[in-house]
């Protein structure tokens, strides 16, 4: 908690950072004295448990209540003094057009849900001018500048613990900024579950957000947007596509005073803070209160130059899209989404057009930010985002809630109400827009399992309809709940970047990208949004936008591709999404932007987790897929001890390691069995005597370890329904793979390979109805089972991919053998 002491060395920071201070500053000295001089001689007037415990039910990301005038410390052993001025009901449309003027010419950030959602998405805006710091980086270069001369005193706080931290190889202070380098990875890790904590961009923005961490702090963190290319800090993936040496990977920003308005609540104010602390070493305390908080101001001003209007000639993009339906086929791809970019000259300011944007296309994530000129003359994001990134908030007891919102499945606009509702059932109908939301939702679930507790993952929403100002989309809503050890961070990292704007499995659907599009993403597909100081978050994904750098306006449009896609409609799809942007930078330059201020999910029975795990070790190898942690969520269940290793040198070090797994888990994964040695990965399991399910690429490696063959299906089944039969009774098979099932269930596919021929060694447990296609297999001999579907896919129902897992678990032994 706040400035607890061990001894009195060290202040405990969350996510288990620890903040050595000088011993010369406390020897000593009594507890409180070192409080004190923790708390920088400022007052801290302490929260109640009852204070805290009632700012935080779920917010629906506005606001979380005016906070009161009042002093504290961070963890990091800041002194904050926070000044709250009330602002009257009828002052704040004029405060906020205020604040969107300010922003043509001065550095800052405006956030505006307009978009109301039950349960989901409420009304608010949040914004602020001149913030003294600015945090920024590119590929592993970071700089912490100040803006002004708030900035300048502040930089003190940070560059004592930024130059200890072992994610930082390399740190210097120039002037008024702070230069770094962050360490380079080791290249091997041995534990999936711990890519997050790799040193990155994010290890630096985890460090400035520990350093000034208080629980109660609902409004101060950093500010502002994170770039696609962080993903490739959170993946080994080649950079194809050539990359402009000025974009930016992140833009931070620490704001010194906010307006903060809550529609809901009808309720406004002004927060201003001021900061002191005591220096390593130093005797005496720096304090920003008597210092300004001014900026500097920048001119916008109209492109001049010719340019290209768009990335690529139409027709290319539906092109693509038949190079990707190949990658369905061949099992590579489940789905991608692939964009394109048109560019304008943009004579208008950047408010007007944010105004005309806001009216046109109301939504949760509206921004509107100045991201100034270090790296061109003006840079700005203007955007109107219909999705949730991640958002991240604590709850009653405790514990920090993960929530997401995929979206995906998406048709026009009816001209009335009534054609809305034949859209919408054309949308619902639709089993390949089922399809492009059922893998989104699939693979979100997988990344959660990743940081959530076991179990605690649920689909709060299925297939809701959201309507925007020209599109109609169809949503889920998914919330999980982080295990210990984990942050916001990690789970942000984690759901890099969605499925929704790279596709699944996203390693793969990454490459693809690289490969394919014309120009590099810069901010499009990253996130916008809120990192707060007191452990919450709160992200939107950067869609819908408009990137303004020197007058000239970008915009970047994508469409999910499926092996079901229909390639005109998806280029069509692309143009529709584009053109809100395009329109609203059309009527801004002709109208000025001048318009008026626009005016819980279902519960579900849990499961109740087998004991077939306990005091049983399961590794699960990890085939570069999207859904390895729903399935080792679904393995934790059972109170198992899971490690997750990609394969490789990973799999085969800890296969080895002296203490004997019980199980081996083969994930799914994109290609085929041999891109990932399967069949060695197979031989050393079997020689170590460690039993092994597989899953799909699982189950077709263990085919052909055996010699059998694979074949390839006439069309692709991914993310689809089907109905399996076993195919003799269940006690009568070696293994019990479907011991307590029905004998026909419902299941989830993603494959195009089938077992095509199968060896005498392996027998067929179970079939799709429909067909002769194996769908599960078991050795005559060896503790060796497969399933062709995916147990932990929402297609299957939960309880019976829960159930498959127990039975493995509770069967499979050499001691049978």
């Amino acid at each position: 908690m706040l400035s607890s002491l061990l001894g009195a060395v060290f202040v405990v920071v969350p996510a288990g950072f620890a903040l050595k201070l000088p011993s010369n500053i406390h020897k000593g000295i009594s507890r409180n004295a070192f409080v004190e001089a923790l708390n920088c001689r400022i007052k801290t007037r302490p929260f109640s448990r009852e204070s805290r415990l009632n700012a935080f039910p779920s917010s629906l990301g506005a606001p979380r209540g005016r906070p009161a005038n009042g002093s504290y410390a961070t963890a990091g052993g800041i002194g904050v003094k926070r000044s709250v001025h009330v602002v009257p009901w009828h002052e704040v449309e004029n405060r906020v057009d205020v604040l969107i003027d300010s922003l043509d010419s001065k550095l800052g950030v405006l956030l505006a849900s307009s978009y109301e959602f039950p349960g989901r998405y409420s009304r608010w805006t949040l914004g602020f001018v001149d913030p003294p710091l600015e945090l920024s980086g590119r590929g592993r270069h970071f700089k912490l500048r100040a803006l002004n001369e708030r900035g300048s005193l502040m930089l003190a706080m940070f560059e004592f613990i930024l130059g200890e931290s072992p994610a930082v190889l390399q740190l210097e202070r120039h002037g008024g900024e702070m230069r770094g380098i962050i360490s380079s990875s080791t290249g091997l890790l041995l534990s999936e579950e711990d890519r997050s904590k790799q040193a990155s961009l994010l290890s630096v923005v985890r460090i400035v957000c520990n350093i000034l961490y208080h629980p109660d702090e609902a409004q101060l963190g950093l500010y502002g947007s994170l770039g696609y290319d962080i993903m490739f800090q959170f993946e080994p993936l080649e950079k194809l596509i050539r990359r402009n040496r000025q974009q930016r990977d992140l833009l931070l920003y620490v704001p010194d005073s906010i307006l903060v308005v809550d529609q809901r609540e009808k309720s406004a104010w002004q927060v201003s803070y001021d900061f002191s602390w005591c220096s390593p070493g130093a005797i005496h305390t720096f304090d920003t209160t008597a210092v300004t908080r001014t900026g500097p101001s920048i001119m916008y001003t109209p492109f001049q130059h010719a340019f290209e209007k768009r990335d690529m000639p139409a027709g290319t993009f539906a092109d693509l899209v038949e190079l990707a339906k190949q990658e369905f086929k061949q099992g590579n791809l489940f789905e991608v989404v692939l964009s394109q970019q048109w560019r304008c000259n943009c004579s208008a300011t950047p408010s007007a057009v944010f105004r005309e944007l806001r009216k046109r296309n109301p939504s949760p994530y509206g921004f509107f930010m100045n991201l100034g000129r270090d790296s061109y003359n003006s840079e700005y994001l203007i955007g109107a985002s219909p999705e949730m990134f991640v958002r991240v908030e604590r709850v009653p007891d405790g514990r920090l809630r993960v929530e997401t919102c995929p979206i995906s499945g998406t048709i026009e606009r009816g001209a009335d109400a009534l054609e809305d509702a034949s859209q919408v059932r054309q949308l619902l109908t639709s089993t390949k827009d089922e399809s492009e939301l059922t893998m989104c939702t699939d693979v979100d679930r997988n990344d959660k399992s990743r940081v959530c507790v076991p179990g605690s993952i649920s689909v709060l929403g299925r297939r809701q309809i959201e309507m925007y100002s020209r599109l109609i989309h169809t949503v889920d809503h998914v919330e999980g709940y982080l295990r210990d050890g984990f942050d916001a961070l990690d789970a942000f990292l984690c759901h890099t970047w969605a499925v929704t704007v790279t596709g699944a499995p996203k390693s793969w659907a990454a490459r693809f990208i690289e490969k394919h599009e014309r120009t590099q993403r810069a901010w499009y597909g990253g996130a916008v949004g809120h990192i707060g100081f007191d452990g919450s978050l709160n992200t939107g994904l950067t869609l819908r936008f408009i990137h303004l750098v020197d007058g000239l306006a970008s915009v970047r449009a994508g469409a999910t591709l499926l092996f079901d896609s229909n390639a005109a409609e998806e280029e069509a799809e692309t143009e529709l999404k584009a053109s809100a942007m395009r329109d609203a930078l059309y009527s801004a330059t002709h109208t000025g932007g001048r318009v008026g201020v626009e005016a819980s999910g279902m519960s579900r029975s849990k499961l109740h987790p087998s004991h077939s795990g306990v005091g049983k070790r399961v590794l699960v190898v990890d085939h570069e897929d999207s859904f390895v942690h729903t399935l080792a969520d679904y393995v934790r269940q059972t109170n198992a001890y899971v490690r997750v290793c990609r394969f490789g040198t990973a799999t085969k070090l800890a296969l080895q390691e002296p203490e004997p797994w019980d199980l081996l888990v083969l994930s799914p994964g994109p290609g085929r069995p041999e891109d990932f040695n399967v069949s060695e990965t197979l031989s050393l399991a079997i020689n170590l005597g460690v039993p092994v399910f597989g899953v799909c690429l699982g189950m077709q490696g263990m085919v052909e370890h055996f010699g059998g063959t694979l074949g390839c299906l006439s069309a692709p089944v991914h993310g689809k329904r089907a109905i399996v039969d076993t195919c003799v009774h269940p006690s009568k098979t070696k293994w019990g793979t479907f011991i307590g099932l029905p004998a026909s269930l419902e299941v989830g596919r993603y494959h195009s390979l089938f077992a095509e021929s199968l060896p005498d060694e392996i027998t067929v447990t179970a079939r799709v109805k429909s067909e002769e296609t194996p769908m599960a297999i078991e050795h005559v001999t060896l503790p060796l089972t497969a399933v062709q579907f995916h147990p932990e896919s929402i297609l299957t129902n939960p309880r019976h991919g829960l159930q498959i897992i127990v039975n493995c678990l509770s069967k499979l032994t050499y001691r049978s053998v």
